[in-house]
């Protein structure tokens, strides 16, 4: 397949674009003003919608993951705004786009995230649950529909809702590193708040997955099987780094220096299951969690 990638310069564009080369594709990038393309990219504008659509007439499949970075900055209006922009509209852009071909793509796979559901305590979800009510739920529930108006027009469309993504090479994981090496690491509030989580390698995976399966359209959980409580995730963390986890970061202390942010990404419980990978006999590559996190730290 020849495939588009729109954020293959972010943590997951690049594994991804590199997983799809060994995998025997032909894999070119949409770049944005100012970057710099190589034969076969495609210049496009998030921001204003111009696209270069001679660049994308005969391609198989577009993976769209850009998006700006949920977690830099404190979450004011100004910065909501721009995590709106960067995903509903420039998604919308895209897919209006990829509708203008003569020949448009067989296949789009968009990216969203598990904030799609909000906090839901125990409840195990499903893609089939509702969405939640804040402003992470919002985001994931306005990104989606945009995306999925490609299917309307004869695209086939998957919106793979990926959870937290476990990489040394960037997002949180790093961040959550240096106080846990200082041997200050420890859970975060109560601790008993659910994560959903994935290896960086499987997410790449779950994108080629997603690409070659014709039969899957839709919502997709991208997160491993097994979701853990906090406080398993900082035992599991502490272990692989053979340090002391006895330092907990009180709730209130977290949401006094990141605000509405910390309650979303740090406080919230999301037990996510890959209800529709199971269902066609997905083979993933980390499932348990010690595992995954000996891997992306090479210990």
């Amino acid at each position: 397949m020849r495939v588009l990638i729109s954020g293959a310069s972010g943590l997951v564009g690049a594994a991804v674009l590199t997983a799809l080369r060994h995998a025997g594709h032909t894999v070119n990038r949409l770049v944005r003003p100012g970057g710099t393309g190589a034969p076969g990219d495609a210049g496009w504008d998030p921001l204003s919608g111009r696209m270069e659509l001679a660049g994308l007439e005969g391609v198989d499949g577009v993976v769209h993951l850009a998006g700006a970075s949920i977690a830099e900055g404190r979450w004011t209006d100004a910065r909501k705004q721009v995590l709106r922009t960067s995903r509903v509209e420039a998604t919308r852009h895209l897919v209006n786009g990829l509708t203008r071909l003569a020949r448009p793509p067989k296949v789009l796979i968009s990216a969203s995230a598990i904030g799609y559901y909000g906090s839901r305590g125990d409840e195990q979800l499903t893609e089939a649950c509702a969405p939640g009510d804040d402003f992470l739920a919002h985001l994931a529930r306005d990104w989606e529909a945009e995306a999925v108006r490609a299917e309307q027009n004869g695209i086939r469309t998957v919106v793979l809702r990926f959870g937290v993504i476990l990489s040394a090479a960037g997002g949180a994981l790093p961040r959550m590193l240096l106080p846990f090496k200082l041997g200050a690491g420890g859970r975060l509030g109560s601790g008993q708040q659910w994560m959903s989580w994935l290896s960086l390698p499987e997410a790449a995976g779950f994108v080629r997955h997603a690409l070659e399966n014709t039969g899957l359209r839709g919502a997709v959980n991208a997160v491993a099987p097994c979701p853990v409580r906090n406080s398993e995730f900082t035992k599991a963390l502490g272990k692989v780094l053979r340090r002391p986890t006895l330092f907990p970061a009180p709730a209130f202390a977290l949401k006094l220096a990141l605000g509405e942010m910390a309650e979303a990404l740090l406080l919230s419980s999301q037990r996510v299951i890959p209800a529709r990978l199971q269902e066609q006999g997905y083979h993933f590559m980390h499932p348990e969690l010690e595992r995954a996190l000996r891997a992306v730290l090479k210990r």
